[in-house]
């Protein structure tokens, strides 16, 4: 019986997706990807799955393989390469990757890519390959797949018109949509369908990273100059300006799938618990689903407010550190 195979069975594919962060976003990456893909990586650079989301969706996702063959050595890894049917004129190349359990040195992964573009047929392109064809080995396994790469285009927007020297950064921003919005996208079917609300959102990272990954929220802040400079930034990405509104989140009406609330906070002075109890209760009169992020401990207040803590993490920056709760 062979012991590799080339995957044609699309009743059950297979992915990997490779993955990088921070020390200091580390608890967030490993957050996020449990709610996209509904399981802890048990790996510190990449997560196998069932699952195949676009690598873009997570700012710490830096690729997905598109396994099409597994081996249980790399030789025969090489012979059933030699059977791969490439679409007629498209190039290739072999990318072995360093993630995953391959104790390979650069000189030998260059190695492993030779040996096996060369049992390929087809017509190798170095730098501008129709195809990047990722090598891996995962425990006692090698994988061949076609390589797709995450979209990176959210990094374009670090830089803003205007922006908070403390304000959410593009990338955790972005990550909070997806801790907002992945199991309630699994229970509703469609993205798109969701109503998100960000009740404080300052300067409009959170709002504009929404809108991006083709989210429907809407905004709003009790601080002029923060309604002021959202507006500014969403017009300059090309998104509404009348998405944001002024206005207390107190007085605010309506339902929403899930919000996303960065309490307000001063370097200087501290929001009064009352005010911030009151906050959190409007926010569960609001949505039935939170993310809520504070540089302030807040699970005598959540609990109090209505809320059950889900999960949490914290992330870090010079001089100060950000508490999020997932909370239904």
């Amino acid at each position: 019986m062979n012991k590799y195979k080339i995957d044609t069975d699309k009743m059950k594919p297979r992915y990997i997706y490779t993955y990088a962060c921070h020390e200091t976003e580390r608890e967030l990456c490993l957050l996020e990807l449990k709610c996209l893909f509904g399981q802890q990586p048990v790996h510190s650079s990449m997560l196998s799955s069932h699952l195949r989301l676009e690598p873009g969706i997570s700012p710490f996702i830096h690729l997905r393989l598109d396994i099409i063959i597994e081996a249980d050595t790399l030789e025969e890894l090489c012979e059933a390469a030699s059977m791969l049917q490439l679409e007629e004129g498209k190039t290739f190349k072999v990318l072995c990757l360093k993630e995953g359990d391959n104790e390979a040195d650069y000189d030998e992964r260059r190695e492993i890519e030779r040996r096996i573009g060369a049992r390929i047929q087809g017509q190798a392109q170095m730098k501008t390959p129709d195809v990047i064809l990722g090598v891996i080995r995962v425990g006692e396994r090698w994988l061949m797949g076609i390589c797709e790469y995450s979209d990176r285009s959210w990094q374009e927007r670090r830089q803003k018109p205007q922006n908070y020297s403390t304000g959410l950064p593009v990338l955790v921003a972005r990550a909070l949509v997806n801790l907002a919005a992945t199991d309630l996208t699994a229970s509703k079917g469609k993205s798109d369908s969701l109503k998100l609300l960000d009740p404080c959102c300052g300067m409009g990272n959170v709002m504009i990273e929404a809108l991006s990954m083709g989210k429907d929220i809407r905004g709003c802040d009790i601080n002029p100059l923060a309604v002021r400079g959202a507006r500014v930034n969403l017009r300059h990405f090309g998104y509404e300006e009348d998405l944001v509104k002024l206005g207390d989140m107190n007085m605010l009406t309506g339902n929403y799938d899930a919000a996303i609330l960065d309490m307000p906070y001063n370097l200087c002075s501290v929001l009064p618990a009352d005010e911030q109890k009151k906050m959190l209760r409007s926010l569960r009169r609001l949505a039935a689903r939170a993310v809520i992020v504070s540089t302030e401990p807040m699970a005598t207040l959540l609990s109090e407010s209505g809320w059950t803590v889900m999960e949490q993490c914290r992330i870090y920056k010079t001089g100060m550190s950000r508490e999020i709760w997932i909370c239904k």
